[in-house]
Order: structure tokens, then sequence, then C-alpha cells
């Protein structure tokens, strides 16, 4: 077996597998003839461990993505491989986007990780093509993303929260719960979380207006440039393919990370919302996204955390102390 890896450190939050693990692998998947010719790990991603594998007698590659240990999971984070399985039917509207599941085993019997191994999308990645594009013709890709986003908030579920559960029948509920297990994490890395903690009370003497959702929607988690594919030699970038949609979970779709990253800039981005139509501007919406932003920044301190960024970790503390002053009197 050809065997080309990225090299990281010890400590590095991403693990690779040896060549004899990625074969056990695909024995399991494949059957005991299964044989792997080459695998070759795959950069951009920075929970999951990803290869590209080519099998003997197979003329299309696969893709194996195995889930970091049991152990090296926050609590806020927990089996997001088993979420993503679990949503491929709700994300039927656009699933001739998507890779295909080919085989997937959460027993950890083989190599003590979940692992899936899905089919190769063709395409590049969007953060590799999007910028040899005319700046004019970026507002073609971000109308196909509104489009794609609309689909997949289209659909409705049957309570708030993980994919998986455990549900909640109030948004309340599933926005301080997950408020909550984000300071828990915060805290284990040894980091301060009161200000994590405070949103999650302001949150909950605000639940009469997050209680203004009251149909769940399917999210996305995190949807955006890094996690599509883009046509080779199209005139105009166009999506090909959507990844790594681990993050998923049934809320407001006004918390989803895709419609931050819309409104984040007045760019090209703003045609995002000529496909997916533009909501309601009132205030209790813009109260819901003060407590929405802050749980996008205290996961994006924990992440910062995970690869070692201090100075991100630090300055994400003033940018919640912004939103807090909107959410407490």
């Amino acid at each position: 077996m050809e065997l080309h890896v990225i090299q990281r450190s010890a400590n590095a939050f991403q693990q690779g597998l040896a060549g004899r693990q990625i074969q056990a692998v695909a024995e399991r998947a494949f059957g005991p003839g299964a044989e792997v010719r080459s695998a070759t790990e795959l950069g951009g991603g920075m929970y999951n461990t990803t290869y590209r594998i080519d099998l003997a007698g197979r003329e299309e590659p696969v893709v194996l993505r195995v889930a970091p240990e049991p152990a090296r999971q926050f609590r806020s984070e927990q089996e997001l491989m088993r979420a993503e399985y679990a949503s491929a039917p709700w994300l039927a509207p656009i699933a001739e986007l998507m890779p295909r599941v080919l085989a997937a085993d959460f027993t950890q019997s083989v190599i003590g990780r979940d692992w899936m191994i899905q089919s190769f999308l063709p395409g590049t990645p969007a953060p590799h093509l999007l910028g040899s594009y005319a700046k004019a013709t970026h507002s073609a890709f971000f109308r196909q993303m509104g489009e794609i986003t609309a689909a997949v908030h289209a659909v409705a579920g049957r309570w708030f929260g993980p994919v998986t559960g455990p549900g909640h029948a109030r948004w309340s509920e599933a926005v301080v719960t997950s408020l909550h297990l984000i300071a828990e994490d915060v805290e284990c890395c040894g980091l301060d979380a009161a200000d994590l903690r405070k949103a999650a009370d302001a949150a909950q003497a605000g639940a009469q207006v997050l209680d203004e959702v009251t149909v769940p929607r399917l999210l996305t988690g995190d949807l955006w440039t890094v996690n599509t594919m883009l046509t080779e030699g199209a005139p105009v970038p166009t999506i090909c393919g959507v990844l790594d949609m681990d993050r998923t979970w049934w809320g407001d779709p006004e918390a989803d990370w895709t419609m931050r990253m819309a409104r984040a800039k007045q760019d090209a981005r703003t045609a995002f919302f000529d496909s997916y139509g533009r909501p309601a501007d009132t205030e209790a919406g813009a109260w819901r996204r003060h407590v929405y932003e802050v749980r996008h920044l205290g996961a994006l301190r924990l992440e910062r955390h995970r690869l070692d960024n201090e100075a991100g970790v630090r300055d994400s503390y003033p940018a919640v102390a912004l939103e807090l002053s909107e959410l407490t009197p």
C-alpha cells in the first residue's frame, strides 16, 4: 500500500491511521478480499481525519472519514459523524450534491473510532478555485448557496436540538442546553466561560422570545465555502458538491452558521438572499441573532483552543461581551 500522510505532532487533535488500520477498515467495508492500493490523507477539514482510498479492482476512488477518538471529543461535539449519518435521509433535497455513504461502522471494534466510507465527489474545493474567478461572478456562487440552504431549511422535524437527540419540545430549551454544553467544554479546557453562562441565563430569561420559533427546521450546522466543491471550467463558479454535513441540528434557520456568514459582509454574498429570500427584520429576530452569535463565538473559542490559536481565543471574549451588551439590560 502506498500511504501518503500529513505530518502532525503527537499532540495534534487530528490523528491519522497506520496502513494496517486502513486495510482493516477496507476489509470490514468491502470484504476480506479488499486490497488498498493507496491511501492519501486529505487536508482542508479540521475535525475528522480524511483519506482518498484507491482499491484494487475498483475504478473510482472512495473517501474514508475517521472521527476523533471518543475521549478527544467535546461534549458539545460528540458523535458528529453519527449525526451526519442520521441526517442523510433528511438531506434528500440536496442528495444529488452529496457523497453517498458506502459503509459505516460505529462499533469502534476495528480501530477504536467511528468511521464512514463515502463516494468520491468530482470537482475542486471552493477555497482552491473560487478566487480564480472575477469578483463580479462570485454572486452566482452565493446565489446557489442560498438555494441549497433554502432547500435544507424547508425540511421540518419533530423536535429542537441534535438530529440524533436528545430532542427538546421548545427552542429555548435546545439553545440554553447548547450554550451550557459549550460552556462546560470551555471550562474543561481551563478557560473562563462566565460570559457564556451569562448568555445562557439571558437566553433563559428571554425564553418567550426564543419560543416564538415553533417549527424545528433542519440546519446545515456549518455549511459555507469550505464545505463546497466547484465544477472545473465552468464560466461562473458553480457548486457541484456539498461536504461534511456533520453539524446538522433542528432549530431556527437564523441560528444556522450559513446565515451568520451570509450576513457577515456587504459584498457578493448578499446575492445569497436573492435566492434564499429575505427574512423579516424584527426586534425579536435581532435579539435572537445576538443569542445565536454568542453560541457561534463559544464554538469558535473551542475550535481556536483546539488549534492552539491563543490570539483567537482571547479575541472571543470582547466579541462575546459585545453581544451580551445587546442581550442584557
